[in-house]
């Protein structure tokens, strides 16, 4: 496969093209300052872009790939920009006629304990310093929801995404946090990296909202 990968990057980002090419797959790595990502891969390309100064181009360095992986977190104090971001990408993939995969967040899953609170609602269960985060996600659910002629699929993390090694033991949920048998809902950057690039793998169809955790206890080199 050939894939635009924006915030390329980021934490995320950057696992998901590490991932898409130890499979083979051809990466353009987009994001403002890419061109470090050089040196991982002859599969990789870079292509600086900043995508709410330069909406357009993300359409343009679209085409004649298979897919958009859309993996973009503003800085602190802009969280708001997430929304643009997110329709910036999902308008490119419809101007490029192709699928795009959108990193969310954990802000609308349920909790784990039948309560019906999701993780935005439960009392006590978010930190002050990460609702802001969490309401933009929240936002850019409801965006998604809205969204028409674009094929695109949200996979969502955990309530704890952190640095960690891959160890492909990971599971699939919908609408609820995932917890290992420990009760922990969690998983490594890398491991989220792999599951993005398993759906982008996977059968062209609209995949909706997904999450993905570990379905194990932590490893111990994870776990720190």
């Amino acid at each position: 496969m050939k894939i635009l990968i924006l915030g390329a990057t980021g934490d995320v980002g950057g696992a998901a093209l590490r991932a898409a090419v130890a499979r083979g797959h051809q990466v353009t790595a987009a994001a403002r300052k890419p061109q470090a990502l050089a040196a991982i891969s002859p599969l990789v390309t870079p292509c600086p872009l900043d995508l709410l100064a330069q909406p357009r181009a993300a359409a343009e360095a679209a085409v004649s790939h298979d897919l958009i992986i859309s993996a973009l977190r503003p800085p602190v104090g802009r969280e708001a920009d997430l929304v643009p971001l997110t329709r910036a990408a999902l308008e490119a993939a419809e101007t490029a006629g192709i699928p795009v995969l959108v990193t969310g967040g954990a802000a609308t899953l349920k909790l784990a304990d039948g309560s019906g609170h999701t993780v935005l609602t439960a009392p006590g269960f978010l930190p002050d310093s990460v609702r802001p985060i969490a309401e933009a996600c929240a936002a850019q659910d409801a965006l998604l929801d809205a969204a028409t002629g674009t094929e695109w699929t949200c996979l969502r993390p955990p309530a704890m995404l952190m640095e960690g090694s891959a160890t492909g033991r990971y599971r699939f949920g919908t609408d609820t946090l995932v917890v290992d048998e420990e009760g922990n809902s969690q998983i490594s950057f890398a491991d989220f990296g792999s599951a993005l690039i398993d759906l982008a793998e996977a059968p062209r169809d609209n995949h909706g909202k997904l999450t993905v955790a570990w379905g194990a206890p932590a490893p111990a080199l994870a776990a720190g």
